[in-house]
């Protein structure tokens, strides 16, 4: 990306910091030598040293990312509120009824993302049930006739025709519709423009050259792929969830509803105006996000704190409740498809369908010895999830070289994961033993239908394959199985170490390849699978349920892994309708994130740094505190600056040759009203690329230089119009005679632009440009004095990268190091 980097500048991220070694001996030595004498006995670096000197090169940034399995281009998004003069013009003669219109949108929208994203998720559940259903009917039927080879090519040639229609739709069509979608949204909600990502096309493959958010004929067509792919890769069996497309969905929903649809099918109804720019659509877009996980798991709290924990960076009241409202309506949509289908009008549709968990009937008893093993719980979630986060990244940067060899390389990589999971899932099973059903037993046993707690697999009559029970079923009803609870006995221990160890390896292998995926069920099915088996060997010594160590161990492997509290807390609670497991969970989830924290980031993070997606996080480095925003911009190229009345030449020149996207507006020869008798330098504001260009776009051009009336900029521009931007510079045709003319900045300029000090330090900057959701970040000097520029540079989301800074400051990491060891 970015504002202030030319695109000759931008070099990709190397793959591990040895890469850094380029430079000479000498430099090398010489900038070692620098460090040292600019730094004291505890290795810490002051704001007055010169950092410039040790610098190991200008400050650089890469614009590409990976969004989905496509590379890229990405830019910030404009949080900020543009006020200029149109702007300014347009909120003073707005009425209380223009007010109360954009207000009653808001909460129309916000309406209409949770319908919509209800109705999507009841869709992709109903088509997941039957399709499965049918599937494993037909798979029980071949084997209760002892037709084990028939069996097995049928279920291997379901998965495979499932997983190669999901694979082709994200590869051919949308690959931004491949894997969960939520890494690229928190980027969004942080301020990067993430192209593609919330269109119809990505939304139909999980139920978008860079193009611009606003064209979305090709997001509504990605959209709908979202959904085909999604319901093919569940029903393939894959060891994949669908919270995550439907979080991705209920944002393309969002965005689609907020813009009145794809561009050649747009409502272009005034009112829909409002949101016609990047702040009001992140609103709705966090909507979006809490209703899918509301839709995934029937949470509509835990959704709310999702977005608020784990998605949105910027957060206030009101869009709490616009967000509650939206999980509200969700709620009220599958309820309703509940009581539709529990009238037989739905198929094969079973419980599994709408996830919940139900143990609102089991008994939940504990001691306070009972602290001791769900704290060796929460300590192994810590541990195992951290593991699996690390294991991962080495898959996925393995994938990610795959990938790059083509489409065809990664339809054959996503295939071979088909293969694999269809012939573990079948074949493992007879491996165990056969089990006797206990009389006692409330539930039918053995079951030969789709569902079940008790698969009669290849056992005779009175008997049960616990394996295949676990195995031979949805990923939901897998889940649902082995929560079970007042079931001591209906799994061995041989069983559950082989379904971890097989879960295990294919969380491992699956996530990454090319089609809908969502993390929190794989992980819900390793976790659980070792709390059982803690259970199993507890079981004398306890009084907790082994199905309530299940849940223990699912929620402290999610917690090691994506390191959230709150939200997964009231997730578990909502999934699993028992409120007595409040406090052991709340131990187990704090327990687990401590630990998780000693050795890695959470896995979205880490998904986030190999995509390249360049989030800014909450915390800054410690020793962004030693390096002022001052020395930051001096290791950048001198900054772009235009005059309040600029030639045409000029701006064309400047948009031609440069890749910034803002500008300052500097005025000289200013005699101000008050305060001085001389003339002085005005900073004047930002402007952005986008309103040069549309400024050429409409020939505001004028033939002496002068200032223009506000009336003349209203019978040119409508503030609607400064949202665009999608033109480009080459898009427009400049005569030579109109290159000799002039255009106003003034009317256009926003006057009220963020400014920090030069000497401010880089740490609490990069919290101000976070926290405010900023897209340029003036720097002016700390004297003022003839000749100087009121402005001393420009900094921008790259800019204030850990690893960019690390790049061109290398002494900082050695100090960084050094303070960890003391």
């Amino acid at each position: 990306m970015e504002e202030e980097n030319s695109s000759k500048e931008a070099a990709n991220k190397p793959n591990n910091n040895n890469n850094n070694n380029n430079n000479n001996m000498e430099e090398e030595n010489d900038v070692e030598e620098e460090a040292a004498e600019g730094c004291n006995s505890n290795n810490t670096c002051t704001l007055q040293q010169p950092l410039l000197l040790k610098r190991n090169r200008t400050l650089s940034s890469n614009p590409l990312a990976l969004i989905g399995t496509k590379v890229s281009y990405i830019e910030s998004l404009d949080y900020e509120i543009n006020e200029n003069d149109l702007f300014k013009h347009d909120w003073r003669r707005r009425s209380k009824l223009q007010v109360l219109q954009y207000v009653f949108l808001k909460w129309t929208l916000a309406f209409l993302v949770g319908l919509f994203t209800g109705l999507i998720a009841t869709l992709i559940n109903l088509a997941i049930e039957n399709i499965a259903g049918y599937k494993f009917l037909v798979v029980t039927n071949l084997i209760s006739k002892d037709r084990f080879l028939s069996g097995f090519l049928y279920f291997t040639g379901a998965n495979f025709i499932l997983t190669l229609i999901a694979a082709i739709l994200c590869v051919c069509f949308a690959p931004t519709a491949a894997g969960p979608g939520i890494p690229e949204i928190k980027a969004y909600l942080n301020g990067v423009d993430t192209p593609n990502m919330f269109g119809a096309t990505t939304l139909i493959v999980k139920f978008p050259t860079y193009r611009s958010l606003m064209e979305s004929d090709y997001y509504a067509i990605a959209g709908f792929r979202m959904i085909i792919g999604s319901i093919g890769a569940v029903s393939a069996g894959l060891d994949l969830g669908k919270e995550g497309p439907l979080v991705h969905i209920g944002c393309c929903i969002s965005s689609l509803l907020a813009q009145g649809g794809p561009d050649n099918y747009r409502l272009k109804w005034r009112w829909l105006r409002y949101f016609n720019n990047d702040r009001d659509r992140r609103d709705i877009i966090t909507c979006g996000s809490s209703s899918g996980v509301c839709a995934a798991f029937r949470a509509p709290v835990g959704g709310v704190l999702f977005a608020l924990e784990e998605v949105a960076t910027w957060w206030r009241s009101a869009l709490l409740w616009r967000t509650f409202f939206s999980t509200a309506i969700v709620v009220v949509v599958l309820r309703a498809f509940i009581e539709i289908c529990n009238s037989g009008r739905c198929g094969l549709f079973g419980s599994g369908g709408l996830i919940m968990f139900d143990l609102s009937n089991a008994v939940v008893r504990y001691r306070v010895m009972d602290v001791i093993p769900v704290t060796i719980i929460g300590i192994l979630g810590g541990i195992l999830g951290s593991l699996y986060n690390h294991l991962l990244h080495k898959v996925l940067r393995l994938y990610n070289l795959i990938n790059q060899k083509g489409k065809m390389h990664k339809l054959l990589l996503a295939l071979s994961v088909s293969l694999f999971t269809s012939a573990c899932q079948y074949l493992l099973p007879f491996l165990a033993k056969c089990r006797a059903c206990d009389p006692n037993l409330l539930d039918a046993c053995p079951t030969n239908g789709r569902s079940g707690n008790f698969k009669q697999f290849n056992c005779p009559d009175g008997y049960y394959n616990d394996l295949a029970t676990l195995l031979l079923t949805t990923i939901d009803d897998a889940v649902r199985n082995i929560f079970s609870s007042s079931t001591p006995s209906e799994f061995s221990i041989f069983s559950i170490l082989v379904f971890f160890a097989l879960y295990c390896v294919l969380g491992l292998v699956t996530f990454g390849i090319a089609v809908p995926s969502g993390l929190f069920l794989p992980i819900i099915l390793m976790g659980s699978a070792y709390g059982r088996l803690l259970g199993i060997i507890m079981g004398p010594y306890t009084n907790i349920d082994q199905g309530l160590y299940a849940v223990l161990g699912a929620a402290s492997l999610m917690a090691g892994s994506m390191r959230m509290t709150v939200s997964l807390c009231v997730i578990f609670l909502e999934l699993t309708n028992n409120l007595l497991l409040l406090p052991i969970t709340m131990i187990v989830l704090l327990i687990a994130k401590t630990v998780g924290d000693c050795f890695n980031p959470s896995i979205y993070e880490i998904i986030l740094e190999l995509k390249g997606l360049p989030f800014l996080d909450a915390h800054p480095e410690p020793w962004m505190r030693n390096l002022s925003v001052g020395e930051l911009v001096d290791a950048k190229e001198p900054v772009v600056s235009l005059c309040g009345i600029e030639r045409v030449d000029r701006i064309v020149d400047v948009l031609k040759n440069t890749t910034h996207n803002g500008f300052p507006v500097i005025d000289e020869g200013v005699i101000p009203s008050v305060g001085f008798s001389n003339s002085v330098i005005e900073l004047h504001g930002i402007i952005l690329r986008a309103h040069l260009v549309l400024a050429l776009k409409k020939k505001w051009f004028l033939r002496e230089k002068r200032r223009t009336e506000e009336f003349e900029v209203r019978e040119k521009f409508d503030w609607v119009e400064l949202a665009e931007r999608e033109l480009k510079i080459e898009q427009v045709a400049v005569t030579s005679e109109e290159m000799e003319m002039y255009i106003d900045l003034h009317p256009l300029t926003n006057t009220t632009p963020y400014t920090v000090v030069e000497s401010i330090s880089v740490a609490k900057a990069l919290v101000l440009f976070r926290e405010v959701g900023l897209r340029h970040l003036l720097v002016v000097p700390k004297y003022e004095a003839a000749g100087v520029s009121p402005v001393v540079g420009i900094l921008t989301r790259q800019d204030l990268r850990p690893y960019n800074i690390l790049s061109a400051f290398p002494h900082l990491a050695r100090s960084k190091s050094a303070g960890k060891q003391h």
